[in-house]
């Protein structure tokens, strides 16, 4: 059987065209798989410019990629026929960053709610359809009674972000594609939010593909994780493993970077070289982490690394680990793990 989505060999350049000749690699030889069973929770991990975004809006068809595909139930999205496709638009849906995206602030939130469920065919009548809402509502921590009627100026956006997830859930979808779904809101709010992500996950079976640069929310909610930097996968793997036994050297400058929660404790200084601002343009060849990496080789900057299988469910594309075995970009997925963790 098919995985449920599966991104094989994807890039995606921007520009290259008369008025904007210069290009820009988002996104390079990229593949995934998102099964349909066992659901579990991916972390796209990264800084500005990796290309998390670009992989999110292909994920869920709002873009195309240059070179690849993105397939769907094991057919090319742009290959779809009208019923495919609108099979697609249910069960994958999307969070986005900022929920006035989606909002109209002249109708009240009333608006994106029942608006799926007559897109979508879900409900017989005005009364099953705010039974549902109201289901939906509950699920993710609203009262219905304090958010139905008002206008999304009149909710704070913790509440905005969460009508957001109420609005995912009520088709009911098999993936949930959340980019960075929490950056926007107050920090006391994201636990509510991601706990309530993490809900859909194991209430209801649904997939989720978090998009963020927070690795803190990341470790917090991901049974998988996946560093991107410049477009390429940096390191793959089960979170916890990740985290506790970073091998990229890029890894290790975003574990770094993290703060303690001690005053007495300073952040871990990383070396000058290590932490240069990110171009829009990575290198022709070889790795892309090369000239900024404090570890990096000769071979660094001839050749691009391939992923190499460091553990059942580790993989880290660098030089260093040339002892290990390959492997293939397509078999990513073999280091994901489907081991549900409790909910933090």
């Amino acid at each position: 059987m098919p995985p449920l989505v599966e991104v094989r060999n994807v890039s995606k350049v921007f520009g290259g065209g008369l008025f904007r000749p210069a290009t820009t690699v988002a996104l390079r030889d990229f593949s995934m798989a998102i099964e349909d069973n066992p659901p579990v929770i991916t972390a796209v991990v990264g800084e500005s410019g990796s290309g998390k975004t670009t992989l999110a809006r292909m994920l869920v068809g709002f873009a195309s990629p240059t070179k690849g595909s993105i397939l769907f139930g094991g057919k090319d999205l742009r290959q779809l026929s009208s019923i495919e496709r609108r099979r697609f638009r249910k069960d994958v849906q999307m969070i986005l960053q900022d929920p006035f995206d989606v909002f109209n602030p002249f109708y009240k939130v009333d608006e994106v709610l029942q608006t799926p469920v007559a897109k979508f065919g879900l409900a017989r009548g005005d009364s099953e359809t705010s039974a549902l809402i109201e289901e939906a509502l509950r699920a993710v921590g609203l009262r219905p009674e304090e958010t139905l009627g008002r206008y999304p100026h009149q909710l704070s956006g913790g509440q905005r972000q969460r009508v957001m997830v109420a609005r995912a859930l009520l088709v009911r979808p098999r993936l949930i594609v959340a980019d960075e779904p929490v950056s926007m809101v107050d920090a006391s709010l994201r636990a509510t939010i991601l706990e309530s992500i993490r809900r859909l996950n194991l209430d209801f079976g649904i997939s989720v593909i978090y998009i963020t640069h927070d690795l803190t929310t990341a470790f917090q909610i991901g049974d998988n994780m996946i560093v991107l930097y410049r477009g390429t996968v940096a390191e793959a793997g089960e979170t916890l493993r990740i985290i506790q036994q970073p091998q990229h050297p890029y890894t290790r400058l975003l574990l770094s970077s993290v703060p303690l929660p001690d005053p007495e404790q300073h952040w871990q200084r990383v070396p000058p070289a290590a932490v240069g601002a990110l171009g829009p343009r990575g290198r022709e060849g070889g790795c892309q982490f090369a000239d900024r990496c404090p570890l990096a080789m000769a071979v660094c900057l001839d050749e691009v690394p391939p992923l190499f299988r460091t553990g059942p469910r580790q993989a880290v594309a660098c030089h260093l680990f040339a002892d290990h075995p390959q492997l293939p970009a397509v078999q990513l997925g073999d280091v994901l793990t489907a081991d549900a963790r409790p909910v933090p």
